[in-house]
């Protein structure tokens, strides 16, 4: 555990060097990267004051220990297309990319699961067949078609739900009434990733308690006379489950990293619109400490699963210190 503990170590100390490095690596002086297409009408005045402000008289080693102090100070400079601070942009879309996507991965886990694990109970039946070919459709619809579908039919022609943002502009609800517009503003949003997740966590609960089913452990418990419940919980699903504890903590990793198509889709203030946004508008350092923060929120997911996983199934132990 200990070798595993220094890898995750290693891979976050290259994640936070190739941030540095990638985007010097880009054709083009650091003005026009951080400026844009109106570099050009800069003035000499103007071009002295951003190379000063982010380092870039200095030699390359200067500049990477600048930005090694400003990774932990949380002195991350101003976004240019937004003319504020890059921290306070990135913390204030991190809650919203957390309800949206939390409320997803919650719903998407227990929705496939329970899917996946009534289609293996229900196995070469016209149920099974039914589930099965419900959950293909939907698994191979691309994420913005689903939205557009939904923002068509509920959002423009019922008109039952908002179509884009996270809260309404216009008018300014507190207390419950605010609640309600955020959820409403959610459910659109929400529904598209769920349809779009459920596959992943379909076919690990089905893949897992079909093959469950079928261990020596399970028929052993059917010829001693365990009554058939008891042995679908305690026997079956139980071990089953490991597998999709996986996939949930995997998908854990991505939340802070949001959803770049659907945020966008739907105009939702995530880190993923964020993110677009700044790639759209060629903001360099916005996107350098916005793919920082996701990439490691990636990392240390995947260390907390280790950890988590070697609580719920003593014998991976012995698997991760090889």
């Amino acid at each position: 555990m200990k070798q595993k503990k220094s890898y995750y170590i290693i891979l976050i100390a290259a994640v936070i060097t190739l941030n540095f490095f990638l985007p010097r690596c880009l054709p083009g002086s650091p003005i026009s990267q951080i400026i844009g297409e109106n570099v050009g009408g800069m003035l000499p005045e103007e071009r002295e004051r951003i190379l000063e402000t982010y380092h870039l008289n200095d030699s390359l080693p200067e500049q990477f220990i600048e930005y090694i102090k400003n990774i932990f100070t949380l002195d991350w400079g101003i976004s240019y297309s937004k003319k504020q601070p890059i921290k306070d942009l990135i913390f204030d879309a991190i809650p919203w990319t957390l309800l949206l996507c939390g409320t997803n991965l919650i719903l998407s886990t227990v929705l496939g699961t329970v899917l996946g694990t009534a289609s293996a109970m229900l196995r070469k039946k016209k149920k099974d067949l039914k589930i099965v070919g419900l959950m293909t459709i939907l698994g191979s619809m691309p994420s913005f078609w689903i939205g557009m579908v939904l923002i068509s039919f509920f959002g423009v022609k019922l008109g039952w739900f908002p179509i884009y943002g996270a809260y309404s502009v216009v008018k300014k609800y507190t207390g419950v009434a605010k609640i309600l517009d955020i959820l409403r503003h959610l459910v659109l949003p929400v529904i598209t990733m769920t349809i779009v997740s459920l596959m992943s966590f379909f076919t690990t609960s089905r893949v897992s308690v079909l093959e469950t089913i079928h261990q020596d452990y399970v028929t052993l418990a059917e010829m001693r006379g365990i009554p058939k419940k008891r042995i679908q919980v305690f026997y079956i699903m139980r071990n089953a489950l490991i597998p999709v504890f996986t996939v949930f903590m995997l998908e854990v990793g991505y939340v802070l990293s949001g959803s770049v198509v659907i945020e966008s889709l739907f105009s939702y203030p995530g880190i993923g619109y964020l993110l677009y946004n700044a790639v759209l508008s060629r903001d360099y350092p916005l996107m350098q400490y916005g793919f920082l923060i996701t990439s490691v929120m990636v990392i240390l997911a995947s260390w907390l699963t280790d950890v988590l996983y070697c609580k719920i199934d003593p014998r991976m132990v012995s698997m991760l210190e090889k």
